[in-house]
């Protein structure tokens, strides 16, 4: 039996998970948000001030009054008042933000071989998680890369695929629902990955052609793996539906392109005006549906009744 397999899960509370992921003297930003307010606070400190009972208990104040609470994955440089790709002081963490069919990429995770045991895992709100993996030797490229082949390979969120990102902090309540959620952690591993540990070749344009030095090796295709251009597809189509600016779409696909298609930049265009036209003929679609929906709803209904229940719709968004 391994090392690995002999560790025991555990859950985590707010200050044990900081300290789990960071040193001591680590200095580590916390990100307050309180949507209802309008309000971002941004707070660097080291992690065993972060950990401690006072800005613990601050912290909960703060989410008892509405406010979303996240922690940076990767230490900032000494000198560092603000939260940037060029303040990160060494990569410490790899992570995957699952949001679509979480269950799914867990399972895929933990049985695929193409990643190691995660350390931390969150369950943030019902049925999205959080996976963390503690690594070692990785510069910001190579791990930008590897975030973005996980994000690529396990549906995760392409968005949350920089070095400088926060995550849900566990043993607060998720404020981002009608319903409130306690994030949780727990620690399934302590072992420290490289990049070799990660054997992840997939065809996307968020995603690295090589991760590692194993250069040599065919490239895997999982069983039913899409085409490149059913990948590319996809791709622009999570793209355009999250709001990305379409051109840089389009220069995303013609650079992972290049080595295999004579007109990249015209494949790329083409592939992305496509994408564009199905996002518009659904969104289309949608609203014709809902338009005859809300004129069977509103039949025989003062218009009086109608006015407040649409007032009230938007009273229930804010």
């Amino acid at each position: 039996m391994t090392e690995l397999n002999l560790f025991k899960a555990r859950r985590l509370s707010a200050a044990q998970y900081v300290l789990a992921l960071h040193q001591p003297e680590d200095r580590v930003a916390v990100l307050v948000r309180n949507c209802v307010r309008e309000q971002t606070m941004q707070r660097i400190l080291s992690a065993e001030d972060i950990a401690s009972p006072p800005f613990q208990e601050w912290l909960k104040g703060q989410n008892d009054a509405g406010a979303d609470i996240f922690l940076g994955m990767n230490p900032l440089r000494a000198n560092s008042f603000a939260r940037t790709k060029e303040s990160i002081r060494e990569i410490r963490h790899v992570y995957l933000d699952l949001d679509e069919d979480a269950a799914a990429s867990l399972r895929a995770i933990r049985t695929d071989g193409s990643t190691p045991i995660p350390n931390f895992i969150l369950d943030t709100s019902p049925e999205k998680n959080q996976v963390v993996w503690r690594v070692d030797g990785l510069d910001r490229e190579q791990a930008e890369s590897l975030l973005r082949a996980l994000a690529t390979q396990f549906r995760g969120d392409i968005a949350a695929t920089d070095i400088s990102r926060v995550l849900r902090l566990p043993g607060f309540i998720n404020r981002k629902y009608n319903e409130m959620f306690l994030v949780r952690a727990v620690q399934e591993a302590d072992h420290i990955y490289h990049l070799r540990d990660f054997v992840l070749y997939d065809d996307s344009p968020e995603a690295p052609r090589r991760l590692s030095e194993r250069q040599s090796l065919p490239r895997r295709m999982p069983s039913g793996h899409r085409s490149q251009s059913e990948a590319d597809w996809a791709y622009a189509k999570r793209a355009i539906a999250r709001g990305d600016n379409p051109e840089q779409i389009i220069q995303s696909i013609a650079d992972y392109r290049a080595e295999d298609k004579a007109d990249p930049l015209y494949y790329a265009r083409h592939t992305v005006d496509k994408a564009l036209a199905n996002f518009h003929r659904s969104s289309q679609r949608d609203a014709a549906q809902s338009l005859p929906e809300f004129n069977r709803a509103a039949e025989f209904r003062p218009d009086k009744t109608i006015i407040e229940t649409t007032e009230d719709r938007v009273i229930n968004r804010r």
